[in-house]
């Protein structure tokens, strides 16, 4: 019997909210974006949040069991992606010569570029392979701004660039924008921005 197949594309109809999560280890400030977050009860009231094992963010979380999370409204520029999403927090430090503001628990908040901000506290951990997932009780919420949430659609319509006109053969991730340029994709290969393997490739017509 013929195994079923899956589309990796067809994933990208699951409506998804974008949103910065900010975590601070007692030195340094930083954020990733993530887009697995989802109110699971009202009362209490607990927010999901799946987190990469491999980020940066995810270690700080571990160790603080705190973060906040930042609804990106419409209005939040590509470069907000840039510094968030395709570079570790490692290696840069994500928060230099950037404006915010802090909520209770001392993680960043996004003013300029979220319409409203949610302070967690981890009460569960779930491990779910290649991602934790963080249960958490909320401490602090507070809306910013009437402006809609930004959403993956809206981003890969609106704000990830597009890719400009080519005469050689090439593929573009459809995730961060990066164009490969040959006569085939390699299987193994994993984009050098934003790290998304090659199922995350369109062929450019």
């Amino acid at each position: 019997m013929n195994k079923p197949k899956i589309d990796p594309k067809a994933l990208f109809n699951i409506g998804y909210g974008l949103y910065v999560l900010t975590t601070n280890d007692g030195k340094k400030d930083n954020g990733c974006i993530v887009n697995a977050i989802m109110q699971v009860t009202s009362n209490p009231l607990r927010i999901a949040v799946a987190v990469n094992k491999q980020n940066y963010s995810c270690e700080t979380i571990r160790k603080t069991l705190k973060m906040n999370v930042n609804c990106l409204s419409v209005d939040t520029p590509y470069e907000v992606f840039v510094r968030f999403g395709f570079q570790s927090g490692r290696d840069v430090e994500k928060f230099q010569n950037q404006s915010f503001v802090r909520s209770g628990n001392g993680c960043a908040v996004l003013k300029k570029c979220s319409n409203s901000f949610f302070s967690l506290v981890v009460e569960q951990t779930i491990d779910l392979d290649t991602h934790e997932m963080f249960i958490c009780s909320v401490v602090e919420a507070k809306r910013l701004s009437t402006l809609e949430t930004m959403t993956y659609t809206y981003y890969q319509r609106n704000v990830k660039p597009k890719p400009d006109v080519i005469e050689e053969k090439a593929f573009v991730c459809e995730v961060c924008g990066y164009i490969y340029r040959g006569e085939e994709l390699p299987p193994a290969f994993v984009c050098p921005v934003c790290k998304h393997d090659a199922s995350a490739f369109e062929l450019i017509q």
